[in-house]
């Protein structure tokens, strides 16, 4: 098992802009120039797709049918654009105004150095593009078009990175796109923050989401074929330490378990979906709440997936695992459940009854065992046990501010649990919140953010900026120089850009 490469076949396509005023010779240049640089770019081995370098252009028609071209185009994720000399600007306005994949302005030049002592009109005119960026930025920015500006010389590793990572996002966003989210059972009965209006999540994230009623897993339980249980038990003895007695006096939950995994997976593949979430409150017939399937479809098969019917959560999830695929590190369901408020050591757990993921990376092999579980009315479940890997990460939540939805995000280091946990059976993070716990917390209410989230470990800050970028939904952002004042005034300057500028 493992997840499918969201970036096989994918390709961003790049434009070089000119125009036919300076004659053959120098577009012969432009053409020559341009290919080495997507060569350079390519070559790094940061970008995650296929940069693929298109003809020239030089003329209204020739933008208006590129952007045609690659809007069309399922494997286009996103295009690059460049002017390497000068390139009017409204020649471009037909295309930009077709334009519907992720747009990325490079502002950068064949060569490094001016060269000083034999620099003349002929190389000013082949190399300007300090003057053509202007000229097609300003038309970008007048037409209200959100883009990601990369600016330095192209061998510039940081270049490259910040490349990659706009094309993580544009991986992100072609996920989005494409999403269907399988929902056994409804939300969590009275809690507010899992609600959400499903019809504006598909127009504005592209995520279709529905329902399928428990009793379908439940019929697709019974049709679990027991060597593909057999065949996952194994898979579960080679990844986890798995309990004794789940190999032995309780095999029988543990074989639940697998089965309830592979009636879910099979559902999942059957009705070509890539997100799921379930409800403890809507489990029909099952035997147990699921636990250890769905920890795994963020590590396994690449799936988003939340509880208690928290489908903005789930949604969060899938484009995480996209973003960071192939990156040390992953995506999970979170939730902040307990604080250490001790003076200079303030610390967030996060938790949840059973679904944590482990790709998010733990400390040590994690556990597979069995506990009781207070909730649900159902039989003991099974679920694997760990602590959360230390390391950079960032929590990111989805909430639904009636006219528009607000993603929310904190900067976080992941730190190593101070005791041994011993009598908590559940997957867990701890982590220091930036700046700090007090100030995070407070900023996190005041936004009205989730206390279910994403959490990456693979993709950070720019990954999340650059996604909402091009969905074109707000980011309020916690980090390390957020202070509870400001933060508030942003966030009251934010809504009234979204509620003005919203171009959904």
């Amino acid at each position: 098992m493992a997840m499918e490469n969201p970036f096989e076949g994918k390709e961003v396509w790049f434009g070089v802009g000119s125009q036919d005023l300076y004659g053959e010779e120098a577009l012969r240049q432009v053409a020559q120039q341009t290919g080495e640089i997507v060569d350079a770019l390519n070559a790094t081995g940061k970008i995650p797709v296929k940069v693929v370098l298109k003809p020239t252009l030089k003329s209204s028609d020739g933008v208006k049918a590129f952007m045609t071209e690659a809007s069309a185009n399922p494997n286009v994720i996103g295009v690059i654009t460049w002017c390497h000399t000068f390139s009017p600007a409204k020649m471009w306005i037909r295309g930009l105004e077709v334009l519907t994949k992720p747009l990325l302005q490079l502002a950068t030049q064949h060569h490094k150095e001016i060269p000083w002592e034999t620099i003349d009109m002929d190389f000013m005119n082949l190399n300007q593009a300090a003057h053509g960026d202007r000229e097609f930025g300003y038309m970008v920015s007048r037409l209200g078009i959100p883009r990601k500006i990369v600016v330095g010389h192209y061998t510039d590793p940081e270049v490259a990175e910040k490349v990659g990572t706009w094309a993580r996002a544009c991986a992100g966003w072609n996920a989005s796109q494409n999403m269907k989210v399988m929902r056994w059972g409804d939300n969590m009965r009275n809690v507010a923050v899992t609600e959400g209006d499903k019809t504006e999540a598909e127009r504005v994230f592209g995520a279709s989401i529905n329902t399928w009623a428990v009793n379908e897993l439940v019929a697709a339980y019974d049709k679990v074929k027991d060597d593909q249980v057999k065949a996952l038990i194994e898979d579960y003895k080679a990844k986890y330490d798995v309990a004794p007695e789940l190999l032995d006096s309780r095999y029988d939950e543990l074989f639940i378990a697998a089965k309830e995994e592979c009636a879910m997976v099979n559902m999942m593949r059957e009705n070509g979906c890539t997100a799921g979430v379930d409800n403890f409150e809507d489990l029909g017939a099952l035997p147990q709440l699921p636990g250890v399937g769905p920890q795994r479809f963020p590590s396994e098969y690449g799936w988003g997936f939340s509880a208690e019917g928290d489908w903005k959560t789930a949604v969060l999830v899938r484009i995480g695992a996209v973003m960071g695929y192939g990156l040390e590190g992953g995506a999970s369901l979170m939730e902040d459940y307990s604080y250490n408020f001790t003076a200079g050591n303030e610390l967030d757990m996060g938790s949840h009854m059973l679904e944590v993921s482990p790709s998010i990376g733990t400390i040590a092999k994690p556990k597979l065992d069995i506990y009781p579980l207070g909730i649900g009315g159902k039989s003991d479940p099974v679920r694997l046990v760990f602590s959360g890997k230390p390391g950079d990460a960032v929590v990111v939540s989805m909430a639904d501010e009636r006219e528009r939805f607000r993603l929310l995000m904190d900067e976080v280091s992941i730190v190593e649990p101070q005791g041994s946990l011993k009598n908590l059976p559940c997957a867990r993070a701890v982590w220091k919140p930036k700046p700090d716990l007090k100030t995070a917390v407070q900023c996190w209410i005041a936004a009205g953010g989730s206390h279910h989230t994403c959490m990456t470990t693979s993709v950070g800050r720019e990954a999340w900026e650059d996604f909402a970028r091009i969905a074109g939904v707000e980011l309020a952002v916690i980090d390390e120089n957020t202070t509870a004042r400001q933060f508030e005034k942003e966030l009251q300057l934010s809504e009234m850009y979204h509620r003005l500028n919203n171009r959904h």
